[in-house]
């Protein structure tokens, strides 16, 4: 990007950013290191307040907004490449006798701690959100269903070994349930639907006994009939004449 000319600046001085950089410094962001009111900088500015937008504010991972866009841009992948797509969710059990017995304050070292261990016990390429309270998901593109099994299992088995220290003397212990859905490939489907598929697992895994994770069964050839109602009417729309 090239420098405005010098007789922008003056101009670019007059934007009122006060409320944007108190914002930025109260979430703690780092600004840029450049000339104030410069490209660099105000482009710097824009990328921070674009990134606080997108993330959880308690735990540094995406919000349920950027999570539920990148549910669509793996639907939609999934659909013209046929490649397997994995939709983990999963939420923190008994997660309301933390905050009884130990106080809010508690349950948010809980939350961020089992946040960074979901974060690790995953790939880079792996999108991680908090969804809600206690509640996490997870996408995974180009996931086989032979390995879905393999990486629930390593964030349950992470989640179940941590000794999460709440305040002086007290250390705590936590467990996590998963239900997991795969994509239907080369079909059309829709964020709602694919939650829908992997909120039922979840379910089952707390009916079960929770610390668990539980699949969708026949999950490489299972179509609902919304799914195939949205293949057909998106099938109809590319046959129209134009």
């Amino acid at each position: 990007m090239t420098a405005p000319p010098s007789s922008s600046l003056p101009a670019l001085r007059q934007l009122k950013l006060d409320d944007a950089l108190a914002l930025l410094d109260q979430a703690g962001a780092l600004l840029p290191d450049a000339e104030p009111y410069s490209v660099r900088w105000l482009q710097g500015i824009i990328d921070a307040l674009a990134d606080l937008t997108s993330r959880d504010p308690l735990t540094g991972l995406v919000n349920r907004r950027s999570f539920e866009m990148a549910l669509e841009r793996e639907i939609d992948r999934v659909a013209r490449a046929g490649e397997p797509a994995l939709l983990l969710v999963l939420d923190i059990d008994h997660f309301k006798k933390v905050n009884d017995s130990h106080g809010h304050a508690a349950g948010d070292v809980v939350i961020r701690t089992v946040a960074e261990a979901i974060q690790q016990a995953v790939r880079p390429m792996d999108t991680v959100a908090r969804t809600g309270g206690e509640e996490f998901a997870v996408v995974l593109p180009n996931c086989p269903s032979s390995f879905g099994p393999t990486v629930a299992e390593r964030v349950r088995s992470s989640v179940e070994a941590l000794s999460i220290a709440v305040s002086h003397g007290v250390v705590l212990s936590v467990t996590v349930s998963l239900g997991g859905a795969y994509a239907p490939q080369w079909v059309r489907s829709s964020p709602l639907l694919w939650m829908e598929r992997a909120d039922r697992q979840l379910y089952r895994a707390k009916a079960e006994g929770r610390n668990r994770a539980c699949f969708e069964p026949l999950v490489d050839s299972v179509v609902s009939a919304d799914e195939k109602s949205l293949l057909f009417a998106s099938q109809l729309q590319e046959d129209e004449p134009t």
